[in-house]
């Protein structure tokens, strides 16, 4: 009971709370740095695995696209967020035409699925409100969030372990917290925060936020309505998510009444 005390006064202790660049609070068990350093490690082995099964695409022409739209964001995003100039900015494609997605991990480690293209036939407006939407949960550490949340849960198991002296499950409740993080949606509530940051991403940095609308709509209908793409799987897309973005939209217009493109900032492509 001792080691149990001590445990949970150890939680209490290193829980902090946090405020997302909206206002909104956020519980803390995991520091946004924490966060970026296990992301880095996991995207570099994920990234060996798919280089080995010769899954990353070096095609020049979608490589330019990508990293010319995805610059674009990023210069915004480091101008709106300083503490992201220091990132190491990359996306790598990957071979994977079944597959409709895109993610950025905590320190702005992207990465596309060729499916994006090939099944939504995306325009640059469309594809730039994806990774706007990706880097915003990166920005907004909602990466860190995710872990926080594995965590918390974790702790009880590893407190019922102590508590009965099974020092093995106790052990194994890390392992089960790092696989709980990667694998844990965002919430509903760091979807929309995400589609907010990210429709004044894209707009600053010169893109239409009406591709935002015309983007879900080829969600809905990809799959021909049986199984959703795993985008939206893993981005919970409420009945009136289009009528949200449509109205956000004519609000941050006026970020760049007149469409002007950013600089371009450098963003590695990973081969």
């Amino acid at each position: 009971m001792k080691r149990l005390a001590t445990l949970c006064l150890a939680a209490t202790v290193i829980a902090g709370c946090a405020t997302s660049p909206t206002g909104r609070s956020q519980f803390m068990l995991v520091s946004p740095q924490s966060a970026i350093v296990e992301s880095k490690k996991a995207y570099l082995s994920t990234m060996s695995e798919l280089d080995k099964e010769n899954k990353l695409i070096d095609d020049p022409k979608m490589a330019d696209r990508v990293a010319t739209i995805t610059g674009r964001l990023v210069t915004e995003a480091v101008a709106r967020y300083p503490q992201s100039a220091d990132w190491e900015w990359s996306v790598a494609i990957i071979d994977d035409p079944k597959t409709v997605n895109a993610w950025c991990m905590a320190g702005g480690r992207m990465a596309v699925y060729t499916g994006l293209f090939e099944q939504l036939k995306l325009t640059d407006d469309e594809f730039a409100q994806i990774m706007g939407h990706e880097i915003s949960h990166a920005l907004a550490n909602h990466t860190a969030e995710r872990m926080s949340r594995a965590m918390a849960t974790n702790l009880g198991v590893v407190a019922v372990a102590v508590a009965s002296d099974n020092h093995a499950v106790a052990l194994g409740g890390a392992a089960l917290a790092a696989k709980v993080a990667l694998e844990l949606p965002n919430s509903r509530t760091a979807e929309a925060e995400a589609d907010q940051i990210g429709l004044e991403l894209a707009t600053l940095a010169g893109y239409d936020p009406d591709a935002a609308v015309t983007l879900w709509e080829k969600m809905a209908k990809v799959g021909g309505g049986e199984r959703p793409p795993e985008f939206l799987s893993t981005h919970p897309a409420p009945q009136n998510r289009q009528a949200a973005l449509a109205s956000m939209g004519r609000e941050v217009r006026q970020l760049n009444p007149t469409g002007q493109l950013a600089a371009v900032h450098p963003v590695a492509i990973v081969r």
